[in-house]
């Protein structure tokens, strides 16, 4: 994993990217819209950590902030029995996506089609796209307007390992950026030594001090 981590904080490119991300999703928010998050198996576990971490609280009790993931399972079903499940988040996202609004969008594959689809009708809705993939140039990237993507691995769990920190960080720039938090609350993890946190043996303490390095990694760049 300290390969995969090193590789991706070690990109600018990637940095800028989340941060393009991070001001989709706060002008958004200041201007009374809101962000739909969705995707497939662990994807859409991640989808549901993103919204619930907005909706309820990250580190510190603040204001609620307007976010839902397509998760329902009688919605999904539903949707997924009489229209087919390529269209499971297209149809949510044609019901109540409004121009102004974000949709986030999860595949480590970059080529889910129900992600797809739903990258296609939110940008013709007026909807910004960001997606986090698990290898560029997949067919997602022809609907975005941000691309996230990890270093391609012979697996899907290490793009959904650095999707999870992206997501985070991604939490802590909207918090900073909507005047909930400020940067050295937000931001705690810049006295961590970034280097020292990566190269940290995967059996120890349950990620903490490697998801802090990926967070320190970032500021350095700022």
């Amino acid at each position: 994993m300290s390969d995969v981590l090193h590789s991706f904080i070690g990109d600018e490119d990637n940095v800028a990217r989340i941060k393009a991300a991070a001001t989709m999703m706060i002008d958004a928010l200041k201007n009374g819209h809101k962000i739909i998050s969705c995707g497939n198996g662990g994807s859409m576990c991640d989808a549901s950590h993103f919204s619930e971490e907005l909706l309820a609280r990250f580190r510190r009790n603040r204001i609620a902030l307007p976010a839902v993931a397509i998760s329902d399972p009688s919605y999904i079903t539903c949707v997924g029995n009489d229209y087919g499940f390529d269209q499971i988040f297209s149809r949510y996202v044609e019901a109540c996506g409004q121009a102004g609004d974000v949709l986030l969008g999860i595949s480590t594959s970059g080529n889910s089609e129900d992600v797809i689809r739903a990258a296609e009708v939110a940008r013709k809705q007026g909807l910004k796209v960001v997606v986090l993939t698990g290898k560029p140039n997949g067919r997602l990237t022809g609907f975005c307007d941000v691309e996230i993507s990890a270093p391609p691995t012979r697996f899907s769990d290490r793009a959904q390992e650095i999707h999870i920190k992206v997501i985070h960080t991604l939490v802590q720039l909207i918090e900073v950026g909507m005047g909930l938090a400020d940067e050295d609350d937000a931001d705690a993890a810049v006295e961590v030594d970034a280097d020292a946190a990566v190269e940290v043996d995967a059996k120890a303490s349950a990620g903490t001090e490697v998801r802090n390095g990926f967070r320190a990694g970032l500021a350095s760049m700022s």
